[in-house]
């Protein structure tokens, strides 16, 4: 507060008190001048006086003030005066820069909408002209890629059959697996019935039979040949599945963590099963010096003795002997049974659930005999009694007949039929159809015979497109891509027919209604074979419903845009 005094009418002076409110933020500068002689400033003066407050109407509003500037531009020319020297009495002006100006030939609005018309044909003949010569260059390249790519793939096929045969080659002179045994009396089977065949057409009499002697002498060698590498190979296969075994129960614990980095922790019982693999992987060794395997063997002899059992002590006695006949400079060759010997043995002391507690989890045979009584069947032909997993059972069968080994013994010796390119086609399907991911059973309950029925009686061994009939080259795939595989739901075809036939979206514009017709001929003939299987009707009834469910859906869609089209 400060008082101030002022001059009245009366020539009287009255005091007044002036309130002034200090303002708590710097004030903006709102510009001003500067006098160019003396040199002092000028600021913009600003007073805010408090607003009218609006009357309360009860309800929260918001708004936003917005402060809207007015430009406008406008071009001006400065004046400039100019002025031009003529030549007159008493001055004389230079005409030798001159130029004299003719004025050029008058023409029309239409003559000059022609002209421009005729120069935008000149350009778009050029323009077209480019075009085309890119579009043609377009095209040779497409052409050139496209012979490129059918020569590249004609020489992939190629290479891809004759890798085929060399790995089918190699398969058959060293076989090593049960599919390697079945092509190998396949083509037995083959030369047989081809000899065979010549021998009746060529030779008669006394010569025919000593020929059909000749040739069944031949073919008895054969197969003892087959029987000796078959040896060798179960041999290997059982070596090899052991150590599989025992490197199973060797491994890790392992679970992801939710970064999607994998995790791996060691046990008690990794760490046992993995040192009874390293030692069972000595003393299975062969080629060691002598030294060497005398530590091996004092390393078995200080482990087995850990568990005392009937085995242990057999164990003991045989390292012994081992070690005695070493320091006697006994040949290894004779020392090759009794080291195999020791290596079985202790094969059955390391599958001991309190020596390695881990291989409780992987051995087939429970340690409850109670468990043995369930899912256990009598087989007829080899009288022995086997797990369910050792028959095969195919989806027409009312009883469990024989075992699998049973199967095959009979197979060698009558039909020697080769089931590999069924197996592939199967294994093929069951991927494909675990990738779609909609919950599809039945081609998990089809087996390999009743696969192969439908493969050679219902589609004749071909493609439904090509009637390519090489089975290493044919696949499987779902007629309907909407519904899950099923016999009724099928087409065989070659693996790049199968990549075409998945990308359409309708199967009624892509192929002809004769080709459909054929097609669903097949599909009713496997209907009705598979129908007789009882595991099969509950899905042959859900595949009806489905095939009516997605005929309705399509019928109601093309009603609907037929309505649609009526309607615009």
């Amino acid at each position: 507060y400060f008082g101030t005094s002022f001059l009245t009418d009366s020539d009287s002076f009255q005091q007044v008190v002036v309130k002034i409110e200090r303002p708590t933020y710097n004030k903006p500068f709102l510009g001003g001048f500067r006098n160019m002689r003396t040199g002092v400033e000028f600021h913009n003066a600003g007073s805010q006086t408090r607003r009218k407050e609006r009357p309360n109407k009860g309800t929260q509003s918001f708004c936003r003030g917005t402060q809207t500037v007015w430009e406008k531009n406008k071009l001006q020319q400065t004046r400039n005066t100019t002025s031009t020297q003529m030549t007159k009495i008493g001055l004389y002006v230079s005409n030798m820069t001159d130029k004299l100006i003719s004025p050029g030939k008058y023409f029309t609005a239409e003559e000059y909408h022609k002209r421009r018309l005729e120069a935008v044909i000149v350009l778009q003949k050029y323009f077209r002209r480019w075009h085309a010569i890119n579009v043609v260059q377009n095209l040779r390249e497409e052409k050139k890629l496209r012979l490129m790519w059918e020569a590249e793939e004609e020489s992939r096929k190629i290479k891809d059959k004759e890798e085929k045969l060399r790995r089918e080659y190699e398969r058959k002179l060293n076989p090593k697996t049960k599919e390697d045994f079945e092509l190998l009396y396949h083509d037995l089977e083959l030369w047989m019935q081809e000899e065979t065949e010549r021998i009746n057409r060529t030779l008669t009499g006394a010569e025919r039979k000593a020929a059909l002697c000749a040739l069944l002498e031949r073919e008895t060698q054969l197969i003892a040949c087959f029987e000796r590498h078959k040896l060798n190979a179960n041999e290997e296969n059982q070596h090899k599945a052991v150590l599989h075994l025992l490197d199973k129960c060797a491994q890790p614990k392992r679970w992801k963590a939710y970064d999607g980095k994998i995790t791996e922790m060691d046990t008690q019982d990794t760490l046992r099963a993995r040192e009874l693999l390293e030692i069972y992987r000595s003393i299975s060794t062969k080629g060691i010096p002598k030294d060497e395997r005398t530590d091996v063997l004092l390393t078995l002899r200080c482990t087995v003795k850990e568990y005392e059992c009937k085995l242990t002590q057999e164990i003991v006695e045989l390292i012994d002997r081992e070690v005695d006949l070493m320091s006697r400079e006994v040949k290894e060759c004779n020392l090759e049974g009794l080291r195999k010997r020791i290596c079985t043995l202790f094969l059955q002391y390391i599958k001991i659930p309190k020596v390695n507690p881990k291989v409780a989890e992987l051995l087939k045979v429970p340690q409850d005999p109670l468990k043995l009584y369930k899912n256990v069947y009598f087989c007829h032909s080899c009288e022995n009694y086997l797990p369910s997993t050792e028959f095969v059972i195919p989806a027409n069968s009312h009883t469990i007949g024989r075992c699998r080994l049973c199967y095959k013994l009979d197979n060698e010796a009558r039909r020697r039929e080769s089931y590999l390119k069924y197996r592939l086609i199967l294994e093929n399907l069951r991927n494909t159809e675990a990738d779609y991911q909609d919950d599809s059973k039945i081609v998990f309950l089809v087996q390999l015979p009743d696969l192969q029925y439908l493969i050679e009686n219902i589609w004749n061994c071909q493609s439904a497109l090509s009637a390519w009939g090489e089975l290493y080259d044919l696949v499987m795939v779902r007629w309907d891509k909407q519904r899950e595989w099923s016999p009724w739901n099928t087409i065989l075809l070659t693996k790049e027919e199968a990549d075409a036939h998945l990308k359409l979206r309708n199967l009624e514009e892509a192929y002809e209604a004769a080709f459909i017709f054929r097609i669903k001929q097949k599909h009713i003939r496997a209907k009705h074979y598979f129908a007789q299987i009882p595991a099969m009707s509950a899905f042959l009834h859900r595949s009806d419903n489905q095939a009516n469910a997605s005929s309705y859906k399509t019928h109601n869609s093309s009603m609907k845009f037929t309505e649609v089209k009526e309607v615009h």
